[in-house]
């Protein structure tokens, strides 16, 4: 998927766009790809001499994904968007650094009253970077 198909899903942009491109999507899940340059602004600050991606940055790479993922679910109602309403069993396992590429793989476990549930992992030489759950709801685009 290109990059303005992604864009066209979700609202998101630069610089907080944190999806590359889609390698995959079916009905249930996503895997997305997400190369680090290290001009990303974020480096400057976290940490100046050992640059490391904020490990809250990785989840809402996930989180986004998820939200190109639900684009398609939801796709019969454009005036409303994900937005996360809860998070569990986060886990970093990995440090990610400049140059690094992820891939994030999202899956929707459960769809409940209007919610989704969904697992996510950020994985890095195909390890897990992170790992978590989280949920979503609709809300109204304004």
């Amino acid at each position: 998927m290109s990059l303005e198909a992604i864009k066209s899903a979700i609202p998101h942009r630069e610089p907080f766009l944190l999806i590359d491109e889609i390698i995959e999507q079916t009905a249930g899940q996503i895997v997305c790809r997400k190369t680090f340059t290290g001009r990303e602004f974020w480096y400057a600050g976290h940490y100046p001499d050992f640059p490391l991606t904020p490990g809250v940055l990785l989840c809402e790479a996930a989180m986004q994904a998820g939200a190109v993922l639900l684009a398609r679910v939801v796709a019969d109602n454009p005036d409303r968007v994900p937005v996360v309403s809860r998070m569990n069993n986060v886990k970093f396992k990995a440090m990610v650094r400049p140059g690094d590429t992820v891939l994030l793989d999202v899956s929707i476990t459960e769809q409940m009253a209007g919610a989704y549930f969904m697992n996510a992992k950020v994985l890095l030489t195909g390890k897990p970077a992170v790992t978590f759950d989280f949920a979503c709801k609709m809300a109204p685009r304004l």
